[in-house]
């Protein structure tokens, strides 16, 4: 009975703590992704989420919501940190397409995706290192699997898509404290057609894209921020079945707005361009709000 007991303690005095208040900066942590990496809305960064630095854990949770012209987006998930080293985050996305793919047999159709991440701090650190040019820099995975339902081999099959696929990135975050400024260049080797939602790879190609991803926000007050991010897309399915330019894939873009009272929750606010989606059915440009709310300990 006596070494259990031992090891119990052990373990327990060996655990990181919880992240303490005096941690990092607000906002140093950004936000969820709709993918539920930390990081910008749209793109992750090289650092990890919530406030816990070197010996402590933190953890957040986060929900999202963008609307479209014509379509809408639900992302809720969780991710944990560990050191200021590792980060693991789960997200789970339900893409309602409403009326707009009835004329493909597709009415009313909503796409869900479970996403698991994993990110690893390489070297440098973003508060740190501020007064020289060394970013912090991390490397991550993405693995994603869609859910069609018993629509998925008509949807996915046509395409020459797979209903799941891993992306892997590579961000560089750098911040100019004294000038209040984020900067982040995220590298994405992927084959996912509108972020894995109409599955991954197809006629233009089945392997692995390289796509650059760009942050900059700058700070207005040390609880605010606002900032613009782009996010490229490797459009594998624009000479699908259903014609050249049918399911053209655009770039991601929006300018956002992110407002911290506390360490413990903060708001972001953001308009969105999503380009076109399935712009044979539906040519109208997809822009619109997104509003993501996160939770963190």
């Amino acid at each position: 009975m006596r070494r259990p007991v031992l090891l119990l303690t052990a373990a327990l005095l060996s655990a990181p703590a919880l992240a303490q208040s005096g941690g990092k900066l607000l906002l140093t942590g950004g936000v969820s992704s709709i993918d539920g990496a930390a990081g910008g809305g749209l793109t992750p960064w090289a650092i990890t989420g919530s406030y816990a630095t070197a010996g402590e854990f933190g953890a957040t949770a986060f929900i999202t919501r963008a609307k479209t012209g014509n379509y809408g987006l639900l992302t809720y998930g969780a991710a944990a940190a560990f050191h200021d080293r590792v980060e693991v985050s789960l997200a789970k996305q339900d893409f309602d397409t409403e009326s707009n793919l009835a004329p493909l047999g597709l009415d009313g159709l909503h796409l869900k995706q479970d996403i698991l991440g994993v990110k690893l701090r390489l070297t440098g650190d973003a508060v740190l290192d501020s007064d020289t040019l060394m970013p912090q820099i991390a490397i991550g995975l993405e693995h994603k699997k869609t859910h069609a339902g018993n629509l998925g081999p008509t949807l996915f099959g046509p395409l020459g898509a797979k209903d799941s696929g891993t992306d892997f990135y590579a961000s560089a975050t750098k911040l100019f404290l004294a000038e209040g400024v984020l900067v982040n260049l995220t590298l994405r080797a992927t084959k996912a057609n509108q972020n894995g939602l109409l599955g991954f790879g197809g006629a233009q190609g089945k392997g692995l894209r390289l796509q650059p991803e760009f942050s900059i926000a700058k700070l207005l007050a040390k609880n605010l921020a606002i900032g613009f991010e782009l996010r490229a897309k490797p459009d594998n399915l624009n000479n699908s079945i259903l014609g050249a330019g049918a399911l053209k894939e655009d770039d991601w873009k929006d300018v956002f707005v992110a407002w911290a009272p506390n360490k413990h929750f903060s708001l972001t606010a953001a308009w969105v361009d999503l380009g076109s989606i399935a712009p044979a059915v539906q040519p109208k440009r997809q822009t619109g709000s997104y509003l993501s709310a996160q939770f963190a300990l």
